[in-house]
């Protein structure tokens, strides 16, 4: 099962490989389409909007939305269409290369920026004043700027927090009330943690995303070539090796669900996750969430919080740009943001929208600290992305090494070298 998904997702990256150079081919034979121009000339313009898995939880919200804006830009039509995660970088190629561009699409940040890289989507600062970038923030609104060009502007988002079991934290003699602020305060946390309850710190999934916390690049500015076989990154790893033979990390590279497992039975004392969380320690532990608390994640030597975004972009060939800006514009200003979230649970991207009450109040119960902990931990947030069409197969051949180190012994600079090898071989695919 294991090598028929190895080559499923090499099919996978393969395919939208090949839909990338058709794309990179018809935008460059394009002059873009005539429809645009026609709507213009009868005074109306559609909008075709293309979202992610959206319906039908979301109609309501949406419909109320479109009807909203389309009575304040008359000759506008918004037509919405939403389509699954899986499909819609697929449908989006296939859809560009065939001439049926839609205006304004959501996507998450990695595929964004491959767009971006192969010249398919709208520069957007000519749409864009000073204050309306200064909305969003910096870290976030960064991910998709690209030779300082904005080509994305970003949307709902998520962020991990720490979550913390108070009894094992207060039986080893710490404060949870002043969490650690830094990975490596955190890590002397679980090294007492684990000194005087014998519970491990915290469980982890070896991957590649652990690399730009500590502020190690994956590939080069160019994404020619593996850039994370360095020093910093040796001595990390040689770092996570000495916490896991302490017994500080679990010496297993544990899924989400292995997470749980650790955690909900105390032989972990903290977990690094989203909200997601807290349902399941809530059923699987009820006596464990109970002595649960969320904080800010702390941060490494980076300085950042990885985040998780949807965007919104507008196709180079939309054949009305300016007014599928000016509708994303609106779909994710600060109020429009702010009232999607409390709707859907998630974060906003607007530095205005957590000012909410929403957003500040703190009952004291687990739900409301992780979610008061997300918001502020948005100012130091930043989206992982690779940038590149098999980025995928990237971060596995990374994870593959890393698993071999921790996992198997294998020499970690051994490790890094072969991961090297293996990532700058699939850049030349």
């Amino acid at each position: 099962m294991k090598g028929m998904k190895t080559v499923n997702k090499k099919i996978k990256s393969f395919t939208i490989l090949c839909l990338l150079v058709v794309l990179v081919a018809s935008v460059l034979s394009s002059c873009g389409s005539d429809t645009g121009s026609k709507n213009e000339e009868k005074g109306k313009v559609t909008i075709k909007f293309w979202t992610i898995a959206l319906q039908p939880t979301f109609n309501e919200y949406f419909n109320t939305l479109i009807s909203e804006y389309q009575k304040s830009h008359p000759g506008v039509t918004i037509e919405w269409s939403d389509y699954p995660y899986d499909a819609i970088s697929n449908k989006l190629l296939t859809g560009i290369a065939s001439g049926n561009v839609p205006d304004v699409v959501n996507l998450n940040t990695e595929f964004a920026n491959q767009m971006a890289s192969k010249g398919a989507l709208a520069d957007l600062t000519p749409y864009l004043s000073d204050a309306e970038k200064a909305s969003y923030f910096e870290g976030i609104f960064n991910s998709t700027v690209l030779d300082n060009k904005p080509y994305a502007l970003p949307w709902y988002t998520g962020t991990e927090v720490l979550y913390m079991n108070t009894r094992l934290v207060k039986q080893a003699g710490l404060d949870p009330k002043n969490p650690p602020k830094t990975r490596d305060e955190l890590n002397e946390w679980a090294r007492q943690v684990k000194a005087k309850t014998g519970a491990n710190g915290y469980a982890l999934t070896f991957a590649a995303r652990l690399f730009p916390v500590e502020g190690i690049s994956i590939l080069n500015e160019d994404k020619t070539a593996a850039a994370f076989n360095t020093p910093e990154a040796l001595s990390m790893i040689q770092r996570m090796q000495q916490l896991i033979q302490e017994g500080v990390l679990v010496g297993e590279d544990a899924n989400f669900d292995k997470q749980i497992q650790y955690y909900s039975s105390e032989q972990t004392a903290f977990e690094i996750a989203g909200p997601t969380f807290i349902n399941f320690i809530k059923t699987a532990a009820p006596d464990v969430y109970e002595n649960t608390v969320a904080v800010p994640l702390p941060t490494g030597k980076a300085d950042v919080r990885l985040s998780n975004t949807m965007n919104l972009v507008v196709p180079a060939k939309s054949a009305a740009p300016e007014q599928a800006a000016e509708f994303a514009k609106f779909l994710t200003n600060a109020t429009n943001q702010t009232s999607f979230a409390k709707a859907a649970n998630t974060l906003p991207s607007t530095k205005e929208s957590i000012k909410d009450p929403f957003f500040t109040q703190n009952d004291n119960k687990l739900e409301s600290e992780a979610k008061v902990a997300s918001a502020e931990s948005l100012d130091k947030a930043v989206d992982y992305m690779v940038g590149v069409p098999n980025a995928g197969d990237v971060n596995s051949a990374i994870a593959l090494q890393l698993q071999e180190i921790f996992l198997n012994g294998k020499d970690p600079k051994q490790g890094l070298d072969t991961a090297e090898q293996e990532v700058n071989q699939v850049l030349k695919q």
